[in-house]
Order: structure tokens, then C-alpha cells, then sequence
């Protein structure tokens, strides 16, 4: 078996820390759980998406540990009634409107940051 890499020991660390900051915070260690279990399967290849979640989730951790909060959720966007959950073409929504980047008039989407 081999050594884990820096980052990963990084990344071990702060799950035992979410999860040690989140008891007796109602829905906090379940949160922390679903959360990193749903980008467990990022390749080791993609050191900066890895890098960017591991900077949020010490951010996420000041948080817990700040006192302020006293329970953990998660925004979540309602489904469409007709829209069945993890169909076939389904993309999470990153807020910047549909993937397509031409909308219903053809003409191109532009974001709030205007690129």
C-alpha cells in the first residue's frame, strides 16, 4: 500500500476536523459526510479543483468552530416536477443560468462577471 501525498493527508485531516467541529450541531456531520463523499470521486489528477474545495472547507471549518453556528444545511435548488433526479443529461447548477450558451433567442448568454 502506498503513502498517502501531502495533500491528501491535508485533505484526511480536514474531514476528521469537520466532522469533530459538527457533533452537536444538527445536520453538520452528515452534511460534512455527503459533501465529501460526492467529490470522492475527483481524479488525483485535478490538483486545482481539489486544492479550491480544500480552501472551502477550511473556510467552512472557521465557521464551525467560530461559535456563530449552531446548525449546518445546504441551499439546495427545487426540482421541476417533471424533472427526474439524476437524469440522463442532468448538470448540477453552478447559477449562471442554462449550459447552453445560446438561450431560448439565440443570441449568447452573458454571465454577471461579463465573460
Amino acid at each position: 500500500m502506498s503513502r498517502h501525498s501531502r495533500l491528501q493527508r491535508q485533505v484526511l485531516s480536514l474531514y476528521r476536523d469537520l466532522l469533530r467541529a459538527g457533533r452537536g450541531k444538527p445536520g453538520a456531520e452528515a452534511r460534512v459526510r455527503a459533501e465529501f463523499r460526492q467529490h470522492a470521486g475527483l481524479p488525483r489528477s485535478d490538483v486545482l479543483r481539489i486544492e479550491y474545495l480544500y480552501r472551502r472547507g477550511r473556510r467552512q471549518l472557521q465557521l464551525l468552530r467560530s461559535g456563530h453556528a449552531t446548525a449546518m444545511g445546504a441551499f439546495v435548488r427545487p426540482r421541476a416536477p417533471t424533472e427526474e433526479p439524476g437524469g440522463v443529461g442532468s448538470q448540477p447548477d453552478d447559477g449562471y443560468g442554462p449550459r447552453n450558451p445560446h438561450d431560448s433567442t439565440g443570441a449568447p448568454e452573458t454571465r454577471p462577471d461579463g465573460r
